[in-house]
């Protein structure tokens, strides 16, 4: 079995998100940023992180990703198979026939056991872990800037409008009707 890239970037995004979310909704961008991931692959991700009901969206200005339920309340399992990450260290894909018709493989029941404890281990390990252990190495939350309106001592000057007409049609136009 082998984890493949989907599954670690949903995971490191998911650990992202979850320790920026007290400052509001984290854009896909931001996460892009911070941990070298493509933007593009990230809403493939997030998206499917969506449907399973791990992350909400929030539209519009401000707007970006937050979890959907407590940090705690996620595991690592949640997250690998939501993005349908296959658990499985079969070559039969858990199915009984590893041979064909011959039947199963010698070793069926050894990675059938290595799958079970992989599940077990990954659903033991919930997304505040992560986020904790983090924390206890250092990583360094900025703050969301305040967004500040610019006063401005000198008057906003409004630009005057001119009702003339604006190309030679609508200058014989003007003719026309007098």
């Amino acid at each position: 079995m082998r984890l493949t890239t989907k599954g670690r970037f949903a995971v490191t995004a998911m650990i992202d998100l979850a320790l920026r979310q007290n400052n509001g909704p984290v854009t896909l961008a931001a996460i892009s940023q911070r941990q070298q991931i493509s933007l593009s692959y990230l809403e493939q991700l997030f998206g499917k992180l969506r449907r399973h009901e791990l992350v909400e969206s929030t539209r519009g200005p401000g707007g970006g990703y937050t979890l959907a339920r407590k940090a705690a309340d996620i595991t690592v399992a949640d997250i690998i198979v939501s993005v349908d990450e296959p658990i499985d260290a079969t070559h039969c894909g858990g199915k009984e026939n590893c041979l064909g018709e011959a039947g199963r493989c010698m070793t069926h029941e050894l990675w059938a056991s290595l799958n079970q404890r992989m599940v077990e281990f990954l659903d033991s390990v919930s997304l505040q872990k992560l986020v904790d252990d983090q924390l206890a190495k250092g990583v360094q939350i900025e703050e969301k800037p305040v967004p500040r309106r610019a006063i401005s001592t000198t008057p906003v000057v409004k630009p005057i409008r001119v009702n003339a007409p604006n190309s030679v049609f609508a200058l014989g136009n003007v003719f026309a009707k007098t």
